[in-house]
Parts: C-alpha cells; structure tokens; sequence
C-alpha cells in the first residue's frame, strides 16, 4: 500500500468528507504525474546526447586545425566516439561525395562548392554558414621582396603561387584580381590552400595568396600581408549533414559543438569571421 493510498484513507475516515478524499487523491496523481513526466524528459535528454561509433568529417583544408581540436573536444564530450576528418579542396571533397565517399559531415569553404552536393541532393540538412574567412597575402618570413599590396605581387620576377580557381580560395583570389584589374600569371595552382601555404613555407614561392587563418596557423614560418581587395572577397563557409551518413546522431552532435559559443570561440581564435 502506498503512501498517498494510505493518507487517502485516513482522510476519509477523519473527516467523512468526499471533497477531502478527492482532493487528496488529485494532489497525488498530480505528484505522480509530474515526477514521471520528469523521469522522463530528462531520460529522453539523456538519450540524445548519448551517442558512440565514429563520425567522418570532409572539411575544407583550411579548417584543419581548429577542427581537429573540435573532433578532440567532441570525443571528450561524447565517450565512446571519435571524429575522423579527410581535409582537402572542397571541390574535390564534394565530388568525392557525389561519387559515394561514405561520409556524415561536409564543411565547404565556399556555398558553391556545397551546391555540387545539395544539387545532387545528397545532403540531408540544408546547409548553414558557421563562419566567414578572408584572404591574406602569405610571404616568407621578414618579407624580403618587401610586398605591400596585392599589385606587388605582378612584379617581375616574383614567384607567387595561387590555388586552383575551381577552389574557394583560388575563385576568391581571382576575384580580387578582376576587382582591381590585376592580370597575375602564377609560377603554380595548388588544389588546396595548404598546398599553396607549404610552397611559401619551403621557400619554393616568394608569396602566396591564402585565409588569414592559414597565415595565424603558420606561426613564424610565413609573413601576413593584408590588403584591402580581399573584403570583396570573402568566403561564407557552409556546414550539412549528409543523407547517407553512417552516423547521422553523432554527426547531428559535432554539427552543434561547431555552431555552439564553444564551437565559435575555436574557430574565432583562429582568425574565422563570425557568420
């Protein structure tokens, strides 16, 4: 015999009054209720966040290190899990993705390399931009041909390397070339914005036109050049999930950590615009 069942009785034999025993057995349901919706809620919640197996990542290059720091907090956050990430030219990546590279996440650094999937429909959220990025001129350190804008970089000579203008980087930089009328006939085209970076690192090219957050992730290995073309030239980052993800909870759970003030204050650090 419960509790309430007991109090219930006892009123009823006190009192003898039928509004005393249904208030009483209200007041219990009501509790009982209550508690157990609780349960419930927070069991459900705790269900959610629940989740295990691996997550596959395809991001563009240039969120190499603020991601992997985000995969290491995910898999702290979430025991049982671990973030595997392929990192490359988004143009590249979304084709590998049209192909049937079994992924769960796609992170472009540009709308238009993210289209190439959602136009196939083979994203299963519509895509939201997370963050901004803005190019910056990469030159070797102490920046001996003493470049200063991005019309320098057509003087005579000059070895500079661009990446390749089917990559978000590359139609970005060609973008602020057209604004300012500059025609730059690059020594190479990289297919991603680190390949372009690591040929100013090895002294290969004198400059190079990269993210500002590629220049803040080479440390001293490369100078930064700022100019003003690349605020025309900015590129919105779009994040989704894909519609055959092996993993769709665990990837719905990295897609939030990204988009979460936690999430934010990573990418920030590492000199991404807030969307």
């Amino acid at each position: 015999m419960t509790r309430c069942t007991r109090r219930t009785r006892r009123t009823l034999q006190v009192t003898g009054v039928g509004v005393a025993a249904l208030l009483a057995l209200s007041a219990c349901s009501a509790g009982s209720d209550s508690s157990s919706k609780k349960d419930s809620s927070s069991a459900s919640k705790d269900s959610a966040k629940k989740v295990t197996g691996t997550v596959t990542v395809f991001a563009a290059a240039s969120l190499k290190e603020s991601f992997t720091t985000l995969g290491k907090d995910f898999e702290k956050a979430h025991p049982g899990t671990k973030v595997t990430f392929s990192f490359g030219g988004s143009d590249t990546l979304a084709a590998s993705i049209t192909g049937g590279a079994p992924a769960d996440v796609f992170a472009a650094a540009s709308p238009k390399t993210m289209a190439i999937v959602t136009d196939k429909k083979d994203a299963a959220t519509a895509p939201s931009t997370f963050v901004r990025n803005q190019l910056e001129i990469a030159t070797l350190p102490g920046n001996p041909d003493k470049v200063a804008s991005l019309k320098d970089l057509t003087k005579s000579g000059l070895k500079v390397v661009l990446c390749d203008k089917t990559v978000p980087c590359g139609a970005a930089a060609q973008k602020a070339l057209d604004a300012s009328k500059l025609k730059l006939t690059p020594a190479s085209y990289e297919q991603d914005v680190k390949s372009a970076l690591t040929k100013v690192e090895l002294k290969e090219a004198d400059a190079a036109v990269v993210y500002k957050t590629d220049v803040k992730a080479a440390g001293g290995k490369v100078d930064g050049v700022e100019f003003p073309e690349s605020a025309n030239a900015i590129n919105d980052y779009p994040i989704a999930l894909l519609k055959d993800a092996p993993n769709a909870a665990a990837a719905k759970e990295f897609i939030a950590l990204v988009q979460s003030a936690e999430g934010q204050k990573v990418l920030t650090a590492a000199g991404f615009l807030k969307p």
